[in-house]
């Protein structure tokens, strides 16, 4: 990476994303962090050695390309105090349902903005990352972007229309992961483990299906089927899954989740 990269907030996604490029081999040098809170500036500077300040515009200045790390909610407010005319800039947005065009009316015509969708396995370097660029944003703006993205985990290109969707499957996702192995984990206490076994227990299976399916290729069903002997203990389990609405209740999460997505991406 040649440029020099700078992050408008310091949160635990901006600091996962310097973690990978640190951990890429990206000199700390290179990158600058612009974040209010004082505790966290210094602990993203003693932790990775970046610059730590507490000034956009400045930050702006000395970077070649921003990642946008705020909060949807408070995004016209940072943008609009940021100014206008960089067109010599790209501008990474990792803000939910903040549209590239809401961005670049804000930063001015010319403005070059390519949106992600990350989520917090990117922390250990495992996320799922979902990439557009917007109007202005050239093929090599978006190389650039991927790059970044590919040090923290698999990243994928789509469509900005269906950025809401990739929120409510993968940005939103790892919530659901975790409330299920929690519930596994409740449900061997209940029958006798102990909490630190049943919780082992349960995050290695969904770590390890999830590792065969990725390595198999397989169609999840394909591989559930082997799981599932007739007339066994599995199938009888799936059977109770299915009266309980289990697959209902996942896509209904990821309707509300991506209804909300688009919700936040009109304000």
């Amino acid at each position: 990476m040649d440029k020099r990269t700078g992050f408008i907030g310091g949160g635990n996604m901006a600091e996962a994303i310097i973690k990978g490029l640190v951990a890429g081999g990206v000199p700390a040098g290179e990158l600058t962090v612009s974040e209010p809170s004082e505790p966290r500036r210094k602990l993203l500077a003693e932790r990775y050695g970046v610059k730590a300040i507490n000034d956009n515009k400045a930050l702006i200045q000395m970077s070649d390309t921003i990642v946008l790390a705020v909060k949807p909610q408070v995004a016209g407010q940072v943008l609009g105090a940021i100014g206008t005319g960089f067109v010599d800039k790209l501008f990474i947005s990792i803000m939910a349902g903040v549209k590239s065009a809401a961005i670049e009316g804000i930063l001015g015509s010319g403005a070059r903005v390519v949106r992600v969708m990350p989520n917090t396995p990117a922390l250990v370097l495992s996320g799922a990352s979902a990439l557009s660029r917007g109007d202005n944003a050239t093929e090599d703006d978006l190389t650039l972007a991927r790059r970044i993205f590919d040090l923290i985990g698999t990243t994928c290109v789509v469509d900005e229309k269906l950025l809401d969707a990739v929120t409510g499957v993968s940005g939103s996702g790892p919530a659901y992961v975790l409330t299920f192995i929690e519930a596994l984990s409740d449900a061997g206490v209940k029958h006798g483990l102990t909490r630190e076994v049943a919780t082992q227990l349960a995050t290695q299976t969904v770590y390890g299906t999830a590792k065969l399916l990725l390595e198999t290729h397989e169609h999840p069903a394909v591989l559930k089927s082997n799981v599932a002997s007739p007339g066994g203990t599995t199938i009888a389990a799936m059977h109770s899954l299915d009266q309980d609405g289990f697959r209902a209740a996942t896509i209904n999460a990821v309707d509300v989740c991506v209804a909300k997505s688009k919700e936040l991406g009109q304000k």
